[in-house]
């Protein structure tokens, strides 16, 4: 799974990273350096509007389907099985009309190690942002009437490196294929090239402090690594 992320790209990077129409500047100012992304919590993701542009836009971490009663099912769906989100419920209508890209510059993972669990950093050796494949939903209130946008984040078997700390890894997208996945694709499109897992030549795993299990931490230590 992936319950925990860091982005630290500023939002005018983003922009001309994915390729978006201009953001408006609220926007940007919202997009500031985080390195304990946490479930429930607003993240940046980039998706295409309905002109065909791509766009940078803010949902909450956590799916609510449409059709929900409760937003607090969110809470439950940070995360969908690449191989089995088509067929499920929560995920199926996402799948078919919205796909999105979560951009990051790392994920965590935790191993476990006796007793307890050493957190780990999982990001490309260059430190360059990446993009999470993600999916996206809108959910009305049906009191207030006002809209809630949430997202999830696609996970698959691990690569060589990942599977030394966990089972299974985020979704990560090269960047020629970020606009088929963004594309409208007829019901039934089968995706299965993407869902491979990244390249491990291309990443590093770093131990970091045991200070990110708690998501009330931030700050830049976070992704200092330690000695084990």
């Amino acid at each position: 799974m992936c319950g925990r992320y860091v982005l630290t790209t500023p939002g005018e990077v983003l922009a001309q990273i994915f390729a978006t129409a201009p953001p408006p500047e609220e926007l940007l100012e919202a997009i500031v350096p985080r390195y304990n992304i946490a479930p429930t919590q607003k993240v940046p993701i980039v998706r295409q509007a309905a002109s065909g542009e791509r766009e940078l836009a803010l949902a909450q971490w956590g799916l609510v389907p449409h059709w929900a009663k409760d937003p607090a099912i969110g809470n439950k769906l940070i995360n969908a099985r690449a191989e089995t989100a088509a067929e499920k419920p929560s995920f199926r209508d996402a799948m078919k009309r919205r796909r999105c890209l979560i951009p990051a510059d790392g994920f965590y993972e935790w191993q476990k190690l006796g007793k307890g669990k050493q957190p780990w950093l999982l990001r490309m050796k260059d430190a360059r942002p990446f993009a999470f494949a993600g999916l996206w939903s809108q959910w009305k209130n049906p009191e207030s009437g006002a809209n809630l946008e949430t997202c999830a984040i696609l996970t698959t078997t691990p690569n060589e490196l990942t599977a030394t700390v966990h089972d299974r890894m985020p979704v990560i997208l090269e960047a020629s294929t970020w606009q088929r996945w963004l594309d409208d694709a007829p019901p039934g499109t089968p995706f299965t090239e993407l869902f491979l897992s990244y390249s491990a030549a291309d990443m590093e795993a770093l131990p970091v402090s045991k200070r990110v299990n708690s998501p009330a931490n931030e700050g830049p230590d976070l992704i200092e690594p330690v000695q084990m």
